[in-house]
């Protein structure tokens, strides 16, 4: 299985207007313009998804709706309450294993530091390893039978301002 992890793009700081509520946070304007031209570059390299599976949070809702929106065919997005921010590794994990089997490319788009730590479990089987996801960056793994433990190969990992540029 194609594994691809997405961070969300830029979001607005906690405020009155999120109601200081981390859920909440919006992409800001530019984070979402960002977010459209990283999308673009995400399809020239030829990409493509059977699914994206996002976390509840708005931010991530946002992310995903943009790389559906630039893609054809658009992939579904489906939310996974379980990918919300500092839920816990393994429970997050637990939740994308029911995906691989019928799904060869899957998106996951989340947050950190808990999506470096599941690139760095997958490829490592240590969530200490160190990755570190940038806003908007992605990572490309071959995943053979997805598990909370080494499983995968890492292909690439991409910062947004590489995303970009293609």
């Amino acid at each position: 299985m194609d594994l691809y992890i997405l961070r969300h793009a830029i979001a607005e700081p906690l405020s009155e207007s999120n109601g200081w509520t981390d859920s909440k946070r919006a992409l800001t304007p530019d984070g979402a313009e960002k977010m459209r031209r990283i999308a673009k570059g995400m399809q020239s390299l030829a990409l493509g998804f059977d699914r994206v599976l996002c976390s509840p949070f708005v931010r991530a809702r946002q992310t995903a709706e943009i790389v559906r929106e630039t893609f054809q065919p658009s992939p579904p997005v489906e939310i996974v309450p379980e990918l919300a921010s500092g839920i816990g590794l393994k429970t997050q994990i637990d939740a994308l294993v029911p995906f691989q089997a019928d799904h060869a490319r899957l998106l996951v788009v989340g947050h950190e530091p808990d999506l470096s730590s599941m690139i760095a479990t997958f490829i490592s089987g240590d969530p200490s390893t160190a990755i570190t996801m940038k806003k908007a960056g992605l990572c490309s793994l071959t995943v053979g039978t997805l598990r909370n433990g080494r499983c995968a190969r890492l292909n690439w990992l991409l910062a947004p301002s590489q995303l970009k540029r293609l």
